[in-house]
């Protein structure tokens, strides 16, 4: 498996500031960022959340997985920030590491519910159950899978978006 040597993947629980912290680590390596989801809502010309409404989680999950298949290829060196599910699946980890570094933004049940209350556009955070338990329970599941595929980690509570991106650069992380 040949990696990109440049290329950086961040992965991540929803809220975590992949999107963020990609734009701005892409603009200082001067290279381009993609956001999965963004180019996935570009090729089907609806939202992540209209998608998941119209067609399920499940024909979702398949399009993410297409599309980090289709970005792995490319020799292109990038930042390329994931949707919070896709290394839910175990084959697209190999795609991750085919594409570049994994790193994983870790952050706390606690930050997460203050970043995320209110928020309406996420189609998993909807329903009956209280917000920290929804995290809790998604980041049981997800969160050996998110140190299963990465490279390394990064607690990110506390910590400025220009802090998180200098780690990045100096490679700072945590090994999984």
């Amino acid at each position: 498996m040949r990696r990109k040597s440049k290329s950086v993947v961040l992965i991540g629980y929803m809220g975590a500031g992949k999107t963020t912290i990609g734009k701005k680590l892409a603009q200082k390596l001067g290279i381009a960022f993609y956001d999965t989801d963004e180019l996935i809502e570009q090729e089907q010309g609806m939202t992540v959340a209209k998608i998941f409404e119209q067609y399920s989680e499940p024909y979702f999950r398949d399009l993410e997985t297409g599309m980090v298949k289709k970005l792995s290829e490319s020799e292109k060196p990038m930042v390329l920030s994931v949707g919070g599910g896709l290394p839910v699946r175990r084959e697209n980890h190999e795609y991750l590491k085919k594409i570049g570094t994994v790193v994983y933004l870790k952050v706390s049940v606690e930050e997460l519910v203050r970043r995320l209350s209110g928020d309406s556009k996420r189609p998993l955070l909807k329903g009956e159950m209280e917000l920290s338990e929804k995290i809790t329970e998604m980041l049981r599941v997800r969160e050996p899978l998110y140190l299963e595929a990465c490279d390394y980690y990064m607690e990110t509570d506390g910590k400025s978006i220009f802090e998180l991106v200098t780690e990045l650069i100096n490679h700072k992380g945590e090994k999984a």
